[in-house]
């Protein structure tokens, strides 16, 4: 019998099929030719130079979108989707925020809750890099609570053919600056309602946020609408109130649900590879017993959190996955995640800070993915309120 592979130790690939290993393996490629070489740069510069290009390089081996049916989307499973994510996020967070939110926010809101014209539209050339999309929900002063925030859209004219003006702030807009397309998210008479507003629209803009020390290779932006005027049939027309985009949300925390396990693996391996060559009285430090301890635990989490990964997305192709079940996959596989990227910092020690290696660098970026998404309080919340029937948010 053959010993376990270090970076598998339970066996998790017995559980995917042929097809899955072979996507995996694709993206994994893919990440290793065109992101690999560069993304320690581009975290140091805070810059992701070349946006349309990967968005392009994803868009042609079917990332963006995978999930979604028609429209150009390749239509493929939940978990050919989560693995894809598992890959990206391993190369990167920001890398794999950039798909999540063309895919999973921007393309999702429009896919479930657009017209046929905003499909017909926009997915197309979304689904294959040429346009890249944001997702306007977060405000400065409103996220877990975005039933308060204060972008507003009303009707400026009588009628069901009265423009639209909005006006408001959205914070934290992973592609903002660089987007095609943003869907915005305001109060109106009727409540929560979703709107596509192309970016060349008077009115909007999209300052980059700069100074971060997470997600740097990511392009960060505030929203700003001042008097943007939209068409009156520049509303998402099937829905009404936060269900539009909680929808959306869930869509991306599931993808994030797999891509935390890509980080931590990326710096279990990297900790694994560097216990075994530094040497300290007189042999490699993975020769300690408290070395090993680490590696154990690390190992462990991932191996577990994997599952768990794996296990939502069947239910999710099975159309089982109900919410909770998200929020508990999120709220654990992140939490944990950090934790072992932290452990590995401590295993390389001194040398765990530099970009010559991972670590840090996924350390940093997933501190921004406890939080967004529903930061850790909230999902805890989702749980309890399961558990007992009562809800704890107010």
């Amino acid at each position: 019998m053959a010993a376990p592979d270090p970076l598998d130790l339970i066996g998790i690939d017995d559980q995917l099929s042929a097809e899955e290993r072979d996507i995996r393996a694709a993206v994994r490629r893919l990440c290793d030719d065109v992101v690999a070489p560069h993304v320690a740069e581009w975290f140091e510069s805070g810059e992701l130079p070349d946006v349309r290009g990967l968005a392009k390089e994803f868009g042609a081996m079917g990332l963006l979108g995978m999930h979604l049916e028609g429209y150009g989307c390749p239509g493929m499973s939940a978990v050919d989707y989560g693995l894809a994510c598992l890959e990206l996020e391993a190369a990167d967070s920001g890398i794999r925020s950039l798909v999540s939110v063309q895919g999973s926010l921007a393309m999702f809101a429009i896919h479930r809750w657009g017209s046929e014209e905003h499909k017909q539209q926009w997915l197309p050339a979304m689904a294959a890099g040429e346009a890249i999309g944001c997702f306007g929900l977060t405000e400065p002063d409103h996220g877990s609570d975005p039933d308060s925030m204060r972008t507003r859209a009303r009707r400026d004219g009588s009628g069901d053919g009265a423009d639209w003006v909005l006006d408001g702030r959205k914070m934290w807009i992973t592609n903002g600056s660089v987007a095609d397309v943003a869907v915005v998210w305001a109060q109106t008479e009727e409540g929560v309602r979703g709107f596509v507003v192309p970016t060349d629209t008077p009115g909007f803009s999209a300052p980059r946020i700069h100074h971060k020390m997470s997600l740097r290779a990511s392009v960060t932006s505030e929203l700003v609408l001042d008097g943007v005027r939209l068409p009156a049939d520049a509303v998402l027309p099937e829905v009404t109130g936060l269900k539009g985009p909680l929808s959306c949300l869930n869509e991306a925390r599931y993808g994030i649900i797999w891509g935390a396990m890509g980080a931590a693996r990326s710096c279990f391996a990297a900790a694994l590879d560097y216990s075994k060559d530094r040497q300290q009285f007189g042999k490699p430090i993975a020769g300690f017993q408290l070395t090993q301890q680490k590696l154990a635990d690390m190992s462990l989490e991932l191996s577990k959190g994997t599952l768990l990964a794996l296990h939502l997305g069947r239910r999710k192709d099975a159309g089982t996955l109900h919410p909770a079940q998200v929020s508990v996959g999120k709220l654990n596989n992140v939490r944990e995640a950090l934790d072992v990227c932290r452990t590995a910092r401590t295993i390389l020690g001194a040398n765990g800070i530099s970009l010559e290696y991972p670590v840090i660098r996924h350390m940093n970026n997933l501190e921004s993915v406890l939080t967004y998404e529903g930061t850790v309080e909230m999902h805890t919340l989702v749980v309890g309120q399961t558990l007992t029937g009562h809800a704890a948010f107010r």
